[in-house]
């Protein structure tokens, strides 16, 4: 009796689905969507800047930059599960101090957000990630384009200092007024800006 209709096995040449196959598909969409909402980022703030001023730039793109950053979250995750095999305690700390400034600090001290420091942080961010998630999604797929590969590891040269200091002149200007809420505040935020620098190195530069 012939078993072609039990048969459920895939058509010739087509490979079948396996956990490692579905968790890079996966992982090319996240990386894919998290590229792109990134780009939205980079391209509201540089034309925001010359239309309406630093100063505008977080109502146009301010709660937009919170879910963007937020999906982040995910790579927490993914870390914490054995998706990728990044260090969850790097991915961690590195997620966590860019909620705080979209959370907490441009929150509670929205002047800060009017500033200079705020778009070019945006801009480093957003540079960076969609190199970063680009690179990602094109190792993913088996490619590896020498132009994503050269922005990937240079542009840090540029990208790194500038998100930095942004990141911690905005920390700064937060200080004074986290101490009239409560000190203990103003202290969290002043030990945080001391270990910056070195808990934000990329994880790729660290190993």
């Amino acid at each position: 009796m012939s078993t072609a209709v039990n048969d459920k096995r895939p058509p010739k040449g087509q490979k079948p689905l396996t956990s490692s196959s579905l968790r890079t598909q996966y992982l090319i969409l996240y990386n894919f969507v998290s590229a792109l909402l990134w780009l939205v980022v980079l391209c509201r703030v540089l034309m925001l800047v010359p239309l309406a001023g630093f100063t505008r730039v977080y109502d146009g793109v301010g709660q937009f930059t919170k879910m963007t950053q937020s999906l982040a979250l995910l790579e927490v995750l993914h870390s914490a599960v054995g998706i990728v095999r990044a260090p969850i305690s790097t991915t961690a700390m590195q997620v966590a101090s860019r909620l705080l400034l979209v959370w907490v600090v441009v929150n509670q001290f929205p002047f800060v957000a009017t500033s200079p420091g705020y778009s070019s942080m945006l801009v480093a961010w957003s540079v960076t990630e969609v190199i970063r998630y680009s690179y990602f999604v094109f190792n993913l797929s088996g490619y590896n384009p020498k132009i994503i590969m050269w922005l990937r590891y240079n542009t840090f040269y540029v990208l790194y200092p500038l998100g930095i200091s942004s990141e911690c002149w905005l920390l700064s200007k937060a200080i004074s007024p986290a101490g009239t809420l409560h000190q203990g505040f103003a202290w969290f935020l002043q030990i945080t800006r001391l270990i910056y620098i070195p808990g934000n190195l990329p994880s790729h530069l660290l190993s």
